[in-house]
This record gives C-alpha cells, structure tokens and sequence, in this order.
C-alpha cells in the first residue's frame, strides 16, 4: 500500500512563503489528501507557496494534475507555486510532460524560497539538474 505524509511549515526566511513537504507516492489513491493540503493554504490566503517533493518517489497524472488545477488561482491572486527537491526519476516525468514551461522547480527548497523575493513575473525558475539515486 502506498502512503502519503504531508507536513505544514512557514520559512523562516520568509514568513510569507508556506512550505508543503510531502513524503511517499502521490498517486490516485493519496492525491485527495495533497489537494486538500493545498486548497487549506488558498482558504487561508496563504498564495506563496513552495512544494518539497524531496521525499517523494512517485508522482501520477492524478498528483500533477494537482499542481497545474490550481496554478490559475495562485498566480491569479498573486501568488505562485514552485516545486522544489524532486529525485531524478520524478523530476524526468516532470520535464517529459514539459511542465517545465508552467511551473518552476529548484534544486533545493532554499532556493525556491529566496525566488520568492527575486522572482519577477515571468521569470522562469532555475533548471535543474535531475539527481542520480
């Protein structure tokens, strides 16, 4: 059985910045609970957001489907949302579905965070380098 464990934090850099940091496999049957993860954030106003994949191994249509319903709104209130931390084999799904050309990943969930204050509308985030396991 996969499982999903998702933790809540504010940067201490940033206090604006909320970080969601998820562990395990995001996949039909626990993608419910990162969309509800996410969607508390937006019902608090909270719109600058960094999402840790750094423990995640698997990501399905269902959980990447996640990230992009919800990007509209985001930016739509003047937030945005970054990936940040991805293993090689979640961050290759990521580049092959090109969603590279939508939302912004960092190597580490640091970087994302400073984005924030560097980050100027269309800018596009750093690339990253997959990571070899």
């Amino acid at each position: 059985m996969n499982d999903i464990n998702i933790s809540f934090s504010k940067a201490d850099e940033n206090p604006n910045v909320s970080v969601i940091s998820v562990r395990g496999f995001v996949d039909t049957t626990t993608s419910a609970e990162l969309e509800e993860s996410l969607k508390r954030l937006l019902r608090k106003g909270r719109f600058d957001i960094v999402i840790d994949l750094g423990g995640v191994n698997y990501i399905s249509s269902a959980g990447w489907g996640i990230f992009i319903s919800e990007i509209k709104e985001i930016r739509e209130n003047g937030g945005d949302l970054k990936l940040a931390a991805m293993i090689g084999d979640v961050y290759e799904v990521f580049e092959l579905l090109e969603f590279q050309t939508i939302l912004e990943s960092y190597d580490t969930v640091e970087e994302a965070i400073h984005s924030f204050g560097e980050s100027a509308p269309g800018k596009t985030g750093s690339e990253q380098s997959p990571v070899k396991n």
